[in-house]
């Protein structure tokens, strides 16, 4: 009676059509990639609550990823309205995918996290595409996913190519990942206080009649646009942000530089640089 109660299961869904659990597989739950197509991956799918690289996750503990549980800000997606626009005019591809690294080392309370946005030079950058970052529990991610399908998926919070750094959200994803500039202070000074006086900004960068609005250097203007200065050379700022995820977990982050090696150094005291740019270094700590 089971049996034949299961025959038209099969029938309908086929067993050809299986999909393994994410997890199934070493290295599935810490490859920022939704192995099992269901729309979580990760640590954030339940598939992986008894992964070694999952150890905050203990299912009916209250916690996301060793975090309190917050509102989300969205759970569905919604369509940027620039699209042809947007793959046009930033230089989107759909069968690339960037294998710049993304690296995160504990640094005290903070993450520090190195993320290579060269995009093959300065003049080759539109041959090449983003670099897609998600924050998690136990550092940044990178997401493996091509410029185009990255524009209907939530689960990047960054996308990083040279100097520019956009947000899922707006004009730029479909996904609501909002950030606030902290005026006037340091880094080392924001606090979960500021949370409740954020201005939470998303992507804006295309008008009504999806004419885009660029900078000074002929790049999109940004949710984050003043965390860098220029003059002869890309200069970090240092305006601290908070950065309001897709799931209401809030973090701190400030760009620390820009160039490889001692080259930030250089072009914020003396105004040039020589060293290779596309190299950034991020700080963050999550405030809820």
């Amino acid at each position: 009676m089971r049996i034949a109660s299961l025959l038209p299961l099969l029938a309908l869904f086929g067993c050809g059509d299986i999909i393994p659990a994410e997890g199934d597989d070493a290295g599935e739950c810490s490859d920022a990639a939704d192995n099992d197509q269901d729309g979580a991956f990760d640590c954030d799918d339940s598939d992986c609550s008894a992964s070694p690289d999952c150890p905050g996750d203990s299912g009916d503990s209250g916690e996301d990823n060793g975090l309190p549980d917050q509102d989300p800000v969205c759970t569905d997606p919604v369509e940027p309205s620039c699209i042809d626009e947007i793959i046009q005019e930033l230089s989107l591809h759909d069968d690339k995918v960037s294998d710049g690294d993304v690296s995160t080392e504990a640094d005290g309370e903070d993450f520090v996290t190195l993320v290579d946005a060269t995009a093959g030079g300065m003049n080759r950058a539109d041959e090449n595409p983003w670099t897609y970052v998600r924050f998690t529990q136990d550092g940044a991610v990178r997401v493996d996913i091509d410029d185009e399908t990255a524009l209907e998926d939530m689960t990047w919070h960054l996308a990083l190519h040279r100097f520019v750094i956009r947000t899922n959200s707006g004009d730029s994803g479909p996904s609501c990942v909002g950030v606030s500039e902290v005026a006037r202070a340091d880094y080392g000074e924001v606090t979960a206080a500021e949370i409740d006086s954020a201005d939470w900004q998303s992507e804006n960068f295309y008008n009504n009649q999806c004419d885009l609005e660029t900078d000074a250097i002929g790049g999109p203007v940004t949710a984050m646009e003043a965390w860098w200065a220029y003059t002869s050379c890309v200069e970090t700022t240092m305006v601290p942000w908070l950065v309001q995820l897709e799931d209401g977990h809030v973090l701190k982050l400030v760009v620390e530089s820009y160039y490889e090696g001692e080259g930030q150094t250089e072009c914020n005291d003396d105004g040039s640089t020589s060293a290779e740019s596309g190299w950034y270094t991020l700080r963050w700590q999550y405030l809820k």
